[in-house]
Formats: C-alpha cells, sequence, structure tokens
C-alpha cells in the first residue's frame, strides 16, 4: 500500500509540473493565422539571419517574425542567435563579452550587415506583423528580460517572448505577468547539448513548467511524438508552436500535433513542387 500511495503522489507532482496556462489563446490568434519567419525571412548568406534585410523581407511577405535577444557587455540589447561570434561573423569571442562599439566593426556573413540593436529592429516592424522574441539565456539573462521587457512596453504591435530557460519565464511571470510567454524545449537526451544529466531530463519532459506557467509550448518538430510533450499539450491543451519547419512536407506532417508554425528555408505559402529547402539555412537551433 505505501508504494502505491508514493506512486500516486509522484504521479500527481508529474502531472502537476506540467501545468501550463491556456487560458490566454485568442491573444496568440495572430501567430496561429500567420507563419513566423525564423530570424527575419532570410536566406544565408546573401541575406543574413537576423539583420535588418531579414526582417524587413519578412515584412513586406507579411510573415511573423521571431528572433533572438541578448546582452552585450556594455548592456546594449542586440538581436543575435549563436553564444560566439564565431558562426555568423568569424569572431570567437562570446557576445555577452563584447561592447556594442566592438560588434559595429563586425558583419553578418560577409555581407554589408551588422548586428542590430533591438530597438532599430523594433522601429523597422513597426507593429506591422506579428513578433515573437526569443530571450537568451547567455551571459545576465535576467537583466536581458528585464530590458526586453521595458522595450516592449513601450511597443505598439503585437508580440510574445519564448526562451529555453525556464527562469526566465519565470521573471515574466512575476514581473510582467500581462506578457504573453512560451517555452522553448526540444529532447535534450537526443540532441548534443552541454548540460547536466538531471537538466536535460527536466527540460526534455517540460518538468520545470509549474516554474513559468507557459502560455504555449514552442518544441522541436522532430521530436513531436516525445511523450511528455504529447501528455502535455492532452492535459492543459496549450498552443503549440513548431520549429524550425524547413519544407513544405515537414508542414503538412506537424499539422495533427501545432498550432503556430516557425519556418526557415522555403515558402511555406508555396505548393509542394514550389518549395524548396535550403540546406545552407541550418545553424545553432539552440542555446
Amino acid at each position: 500500500m505505501t508504494v502505491i500511495v508514493i506512486l500516486l503522489i509522484l504521479a500527481a507532482l508529474y502531472l502537476f509540473a506540467l501545468r501550463t496556462n491556456p487560458g490566454r489563446r485568442e491573444r496568440m490568434r495572430p501567430f496561429i493565422e500567420n507563419y513566423i519567419a525564423h530570424r527575419g525571412l532570410h536566406d544565408n548568406p546573401s541575406i543574413p539571419e537576423n539583420s535588418l534585410a531579414a526582417f524587413a523581407r519578412a515584412v513586406e511577405a507579411g510573415f511573423g517574425i521571431e528572433l533572438d535577444v541578448q546582452l552585450t557587455a556594455d548592456d546594449q540589447l542586440v538581436v543575435f542567435h549563436d553564444e560566439t561570434l564565431q558562426r555568423v561573423c568569424g569572431d570567437p569571442r562570446k557576445l555577452h563579452e563584447v561592447t556594442y562599439g566592438e560588434l559595429s566593426d563586425l558583419r553578418l556573413l560577409g555581407t554589408e550587415e551588422r548586428i542590430p540593436l533591438f530597438r532599430d529592429v523594433l522601429d523597422l516592424i513597426g507593429g506591422r506583423v506579428p513578433l515573437l522574441v526569443e530571450i537568451k539565456s547567455e551571459g545576465r539573462y535576467l537583466e536581458t528580460s528585464r530590458r526586453t521587457d521595458a522595450m516592449l512596453r513601450e511597443y505598439r504591435g503585437v508580440y510574445i517572448v519564448e526562451s529555453f530557460h525556464p527562469m526566465v519565464l519565470n521573471w515574466f511571470r512575476k514581473n510582467s505577468p500581462e506578457t504573453i510567454r512560451g517555452q522553448l524545449s526540444t529532447d535534450y537526451t537526443k540532441e548534443r547539448v552541454r548540460r547536466p544529466g538531471y537538466q536535460r531530463f527536466l527540460l526534455t519532459n517540460l518538468m520545470l513548467d509549474f516554474l513559468s506557467a507557459p502560455d504555449f509550448i514552442a518544441y522541436d518538430r522532430q521530436y513531436r511524438r516525445q511523450f511528455s510533450f504529447r501528455l502535455c499539450k492532452a492535459l492543459y491543451k496549450p498552443v503549440c508552436f513548431a520549429w524550425t519547419v524547413r519544407s513544405r512536407e515537414q508542414l503538412e506532417e506537424g499539422r495533427d500535433t501545432f498550432q503556430a508554425f516557425i519556418f526557415e528555408g522555403f515558402d511555406p505559402r508555396a505548393s509542394v513542387s514550389d518549395s524548396r529547402v535550403n540546406d545552407n539555412n541550418r545553424g545553432d537551433e539552440y542555446e
């Protein structure tokens, strides 16, 4: 009997850990009704990811935009994905250890595009398309959260935030509860991510949702059959975002699981015969 009681308690704690906050689904309708361009509508390398050119192109095409924000060493909020500058700028330094003045000397993928300030990106978008902001966990991520929130409060457009780090979302839950927030995740047990085993287990299985109470779950589309993700979806019915979709076939495969789609490397509005995946677009997906 004691064993049964313990198992029931553990099961109850597990289900509680998966808890989301699905009551604000209507506010996410713009993201369900619009495809979301991953790091802007880029075609690496001529129009680089997370560049003003890529965001302008997405706005012109009428796509929603996903982008990444993090802080420089001198507290400037910029739009950039990777922890280091190596892949995109050929510089081995970490972005959060470099000042914005130093970043200004760099170019994205050999083009004339620079790493943009977040405020300049917001000015360019101007509320014309839905905006999905991923807050990176590199460096002082809670300060990144605070500054992102302050800037978005002055933005006149539809936006939501997401992060792989549950404590980023916990910060928004406590300090900006009106902001729609989403938990990013993947199957960390199958990906090469530098994290302790217990963290990979908890994050893969969404078992820190009770800290962040996310409004939506953004899960790696290739692991859409992952048990805890599907259980969370069935029990709490959050809006589910697919990342990153790279072909019409992947888009169609995900329609039975996801309601919103973050895409890259093809036109999701084109027919199957017209859509093409650009393998050069594959970059570092994770934190």
